[in-house]
């Protein structure tokens, strides 16, 4: 089975790590992986997943492990039919909910059905709510040996520290540009020419993902870039006191909220970027962010990261996107200079 080191090489210090520790049967019964969006940590996760499962694990290097790709688990794992790995993620809450962690102890307490071992990964273990966090507990403290669960964490997104206590984290990094472009052309080249985006859409989905190469790969193919494009300009436009708030807070509706929530914390991060003399990572924002910089103090961006962070927490009870971005758009006006605001 082909190494992941080979498809990702920002992956490979992880993902050896992990290999020499189940070579040498240290590996730890729990694992937080922390990284940006779209790094490929469930991609990771899955090869981790893979390596467990297989009966007859095939040395590459010493000490450096691989799934076999042909045993029995192998084949139900390839065809994503095996029955001894459990993957838990989100609802339609945005939150990883109780019965889902009670689902997950269910099986972490039974047998395993067909191999030796069992993988359970809670892909965005960040949006587990309070109950859910509260009932992983018993699982984390109580480890079975033939149990490893794998819990995905978003960069920035806390998780309990009664959680985190109980396991350890590795950090999945950032791939350069050069390898996340590389990445992104290889996938692309295997489109048909009608589905094939142009290299200037490669470019700008890397610039606005942050050379996340998986979540590049979903903007050049998706309706994000289009949908973000129309959002940005109707954002310029009402910082400029040109159309009314409403008429704005529309066009990050129809990104979503997750989107949208995505877009401003960009722009803040980028703001206090260049409020400390660096650069912003959306590039095409930086002349309107520099603006704003170079007219307001530093903590003003802090204080939007914190409202967006708000946006966020209330999205899981369900709040509504219009009037979030309306909030946060509010709040971006108010760094405007007095005489540009609109009435």
């Amino acid at each position: 089975m082909t190494d992941i080191a080979d498809e990702m090489p920002w992956l490979k210090q992880a993902w050896n790590l992990v290999q020499h520790r189940y070579a040498e049967d240290r590996l730890p019964h729990a694992l937080i992986v922390n990284g940006e969006r779209g790094v490929g940590k469930r991609r990771w996760a899955d090869a981790v997943a893979g390596l467990l499962l297989c009966d007859s694990p095939e040395q590459i290097s010493p000490g450096e492990p691989v799934a076999c790709g042909r045993c029995k688990q192998c084949e139900l794992y390839e065809a994503s039919s095996h029955p001894d790995i459990r993957v838990y993620t989100p609802e339609k809450s945005r939150m990883v909910k109780v019965d889902q962690v009670r689902a997950l102890t269910t099986f972490a307490v039974a047998s395993p059905q067909v191999g030796h071992h069992k993988v359970a990964i809670i892909d965005r273990a960040d949006q587990l709510n309070i109950n859910a966090a509260n009932a992983l507990l018993k699982t984390l403290e109580e480890p079975l040996p033939d149990v490893t669960l794998l819990l995905l964490q978003e960069s920035g997104r806390p998780l309990l520290p009664t959680i985190r206590s109980r396991c350890q984290t590795l950090t999945i990094p950032q791939p350069t540009r050069e390898q996340a472009s590389r990445w992104l052309v290889q996938r692309v080249e295997a489109l048909d020419d009608e589905n094939r985006p142009a290299q200037e859409t490669l470019s700008k989905a890397l610039m606005l993902a942050g050379d996340a190469p998986r979540l590049a790969l979903e903007y050049a193919t998706g309706d994000f870039i289009p949908l973000r494009d129309e959002a940005f300009e109707r954002f310029k436009e009402f910082m400029k006191g040109k159309i009314p708030v409403g008429d704005a807070a529309k066009a990050f509706k129809a990104l979503g909220l997750e989107d949208s929530l995505w877009l401003f914390e960009g722009w803040a991060a980028d703001l206090a970027r260049l409020a400390a003399g660096g650069q912003p990572a959306d590039t095409e924002a930086g002349e309107m962010l520099g603006f704003l910089a170079s007219r307001n103090p530093p903590w003003r961006a802090h204080e939007l990261l914190d409202l967006v962070k708000e946006s966020r927490e209330a999205g899981i009870y369900n709040a509504n996107p219009e009037l979030e971005a309306s909030r946060l758009l509010i709040a971006w006006q108010r760094l405007m200079p007095v005489k540009r605001r609109s009435a």
